[in-house]
């Protein structure tokens, strides 16, 4: 199943209709301040990514005076299937029963060069003093 350019969010844009999800409806300042919790961000940057949210259909917005009001249009239930469903495509080839058996296994820890302790040198290097 392809994947469509419009089912699984990036971040910024998961991250702003989350603050939509959470305040129901707001123009670009109120969803500047939920975002600004996590991420502080410029207006315009917030206004442009909203923008991108109308335009794939995951927001709606309407004109309030001079400013725009913006309401989730995707549940976050719909986005959670849709990010599950790339998981399950991506990782276990579809299928369900892979993901239950991996879920349900214990977790390994994963050790590597990178996360083995370092020595450290007690040498003190003379071109510091």
């Amino acid at each position: 199943m392809p994947k469509s350019a419009r089912d699984v969010l990036p971040p910024l844009e998961l991250l702003c209709l989350s603050a939509l999800w959470s305040l129901h409806e707001g123009n670009v300042k109120d969803v500047q301040q939920i975002v600004a919790q996590a991420r502080p961000l410029a207006y315009t940057t917030i206004m442009t990514v909203l923008d991108r949210l109308v335009r794939k259909g995951k927001i709606t917005r309407r004109k309030v005076g001079r400013a725009f009001v913006y309401s989730p249009q995707a549940s976050r239930d719909s986005m959670r299937r849709a990010a599950i469903r790339e998981l399950l495509e991506g990782f276990f080839d579809g299928s369900q029963e892979q993901l239950m058996v991996f879920l349900q296994r214990p977790e390994v820890p994963v050790t590597t060069a990178a996360s083995a302790p370092v020595e450290a040198d007690n040498r003190i290097d003379p071109v510091l003093l």
